[in-house]
């Protein structure tokens, strides 16, 4: 490939453009959102462009790899003085379901990632990011736990174990040793083991699979329903259930069905919710129609992790705003 400078400004924004869903995945992982994942590609791509004289694309793996680079000192730069991602679970113990709910709360929400961004445009395997799309590793629980590693540990574990990066090549990023980022690498594993638990394979939940199609038809349909019986069959005894920007969460299929229980009363209004994916995860997207209403409108998308053929967590994010990225009207008529 010749150099970007040569080739014509037009080339070098499709040459650019190709690798937009890999860089932004990339930079999801970083910050935990949507929105700030879209600006720093944007970055990426303008400091890219002053740069494209120096370059020498070799070849699509090393324009993938320069790019990355870009992205990821952009995603520091953009992380110094910025306070990290959070999830209810972090504010607050477990809440209780008998007392309503606190009302939305300004902080910076951990928000989700739809899969139709990670199907977009999806770049060439032998390009960095490409398996990385397909892995466990953006699951909203793994992404809501790498926030809580500082930024540079957070960028090492993501280049190191993600994408599979030579410790080398991290350190050269980074301007550290390979000592240094070999022990940055084993404090944010261990961070994550605390988190996450000892586990290292993740058992993948995705509504490819015929049997989680299946729970999330049984789940859409409890919902449309109003069918509270159908909803807790669906549940693990140990299921929690999260609300952002409620900062509140429930712990067990009994304290989750008490706190649902409004929102299966006819005054509430009636639901009708629409299949989705997000973060490699099935999802279920809710529109209200309220008492009175013509129109259903945008609620809350629920993202659920399945585990042994059950709803382990309920992730509700009440933010209809959401909806947009998800290709997903804001009314339904």
């Amino acid at each position: 490939m010749p150099e970007p400078s040569t080739v014509g400004d037009a080339a070098f924004a499709a040459l650019l453009e190709r690798h937009r869903r890999a860089l932004e995945v990339h930079c999801y992982r970083m910050l935990g959102s949507l929105e700030d994942a879209e600006d720093l590609v944007q970055e990426t791509f303008l400091r890219a462009w002053r740069a494209r004289a120096g370059f020498a694309a070799d070849g699509r793996g090393a324009t993938g790899a320069w790019l990355h680079r870009i992205a990821t000192n952009a995603c520091l730069d953009a992380l110094r003085g910025r306070p990290r991602r959070v999830m209810p679970e972090d504010l607050a113990p477990a809440g209780d379901p008998t007392r309503p709910p606190p009302g939305p709360a300004d902080l910076p929400w951990l928000q989700p990632y739809p899969d139709r961004l990670i199907d977009l445009a999806a770049p060439a395997e032998d390009e960095p990011g490409a398996a990385a799309v397909a892995r466990e590793t953006i699951e909203l629980a793994f992404i809501a736990a790498i926030q809580h590693l500082p930024p540079r540990q957070r960028a090492v574990l993501i280049l190191r174990d993600v994408l599979a990066w030579p410790a080398r090549d991290v350190a050269g990023l980074l301007d550290a040793s390979v000592p240094a980022v070999n022990s940055a690498l084993q404090r944010a594993r261990d961070t994550l083991r605390e988190r996450l638990g000892p586990r290292t394979q993740w058992a993948r939940s995705s509504p490819e699979r015929p049997e989680e199609r299946e729970l999330l038809r049984r789940y859409v349909e409890a919902h449309e329903r109003a069918d509270a019986g159908a909803l807790a069959a669906l549940l693990r005894e140990e299921a929690r259930l999260t609300m952002p920007p409620h900062p509140v969460w429930f712990a067990g299929r009994e304290a989750i069905m008490a706190a649902m229980q409004a929102g299966f009363d006819p005054a509430f209004g009636r639901l009708r919710t629409v299949a989705t994916a997000a973060n490699r995860q099935p999802a279920a997207a809710h529109y209200l129609r309220a008492p009175g209403d013509d129109a259903h409108r945008a609620l809350a998308l629920d993202v659920l992790r399945i585990e042994g053929g059950r709803v382990a967590v309920i992730t509700t994010f009440a933010l209809p705003a959401l909806f947009t990225a998800f290709g997903l009207p804001q009314v339904l008529r």
